[in-house]
């Protein structure tokens, strides 16, 4: 079990579990299911296998599952334990440990025959290592290419298609549009820029909303407005206490405003594939 796993199991999302759930599809149950099997190490005669990091003198069974899998918990913990190093540096115990999470360069980290770092960034387009037990021979084969980077360029689009921006604030919009617009290629700048219009236009329709809002206030009786679905909008708009500041407090994100709209019969964009 490592960081990434352990995400998906706990249901906390990053960018990289938002890939691999899309990339999934129909088969991410299941496979979060599988990854909630995954031990959080392994060890025999010969060895101990961590996905990140261990703390020696410790039973592995009594090891803190966020140290051993390489969670933003368990790294804190570990910078705070040794703030002047690493945790391996301070590996006294006799059997050797092998643990990867930390890129170590394109070659592994071995000393004293009993630490191995094997993580070679083969993901980056470096290598991917192995090592064989129990002659302890160390393999390493030239990654093919820079996945993570072709994966994130592949998928940013599809990804940003699944954020909820129905119910992000308008600055939370403006914000997202910003950051990605940074790192992002020609078809996802094209998708921003029309989200960026889109939320725009819905803005831009507060006036229009005030103006309905004011005629059915004045037009509806007091019954009719209290049966009515936007009847707190009505009773502010019919007692004069309905601006274009106070249109802006009902409408925080796109759907409150897109619902206001349609409860008084008007209709605003949806967002654009």
């Amino acid at each position: 079990m490592g960081n990434h796993e352990r995400k998906h199991v706990r249901g906390i999302f990053s960018y990289a579990q938002e890939i691999t759930r899309l990339q999934l599809g129909d088969r991410y149950d299941e496979t979060v299911a599988w990854m909630g099997t995954l031990p959080y190490y392994f060890e025999n005669e010969d060895v101990r296998v961590v996905h990140a990091a261990m703390l020696y003198g410790i039973p592995l069974s009594e090891q803190r599952e966020e140290i051993l899998c390489g969670s933003t918990r368990g790294e804190r913990e570990l910078t705070a334990m040794f703030p002047d190093g690493y945790w391996h540096d301070h590996y006294t115990d006799s059997k050797p440990v092998v643990f990867g999470h930390h890129v170590t360069g394109p070659e592994p980290m071995i000393r004293d025959g009993r630490i191995f770092g094997l993580d070679t960034g083969a993901c980056h387009g470096w290598n991917l290592t192995a090592l064989c037990l129990p002659e302890f021979t160390v393999h390493s084969v030239k990654a093919q290419a820079d996945h993570w980077s072709a994966t994130k360029r592949q998928w940013q689009l599809p990804v940003l298609k699944t954020r909820p921006w129905y119910d992000l604030t308008w600055r939370e919009i403006s914000e997202a549009i910003e950051r990605f617009s940074a790192t992002s290629g020609p078809a996802t700048q094209r998708w921003l820029t029309a989200l960026q219009e889109w939320a725009a236009g819905l803005q831009s329709a507060f006036p229009t909303v005030l103006a309905e809002a004011c005629r059915l206030a004045d037009e509806l009786t007091p019954d009719r407005l209290r049966q009515h679905a936007a009847a707190k909008v009505l009773f502010q708009a019919r007692n004069a206490r309905l601006d274009l500041a106070g249109m802006a407090r009902q409408c925080p994100t796109p759907r409150r405003t897109i619902d206001l709209a349609a409860a008084l019969g008007l209709t605003l964009d949806e967002l654009p594939d």
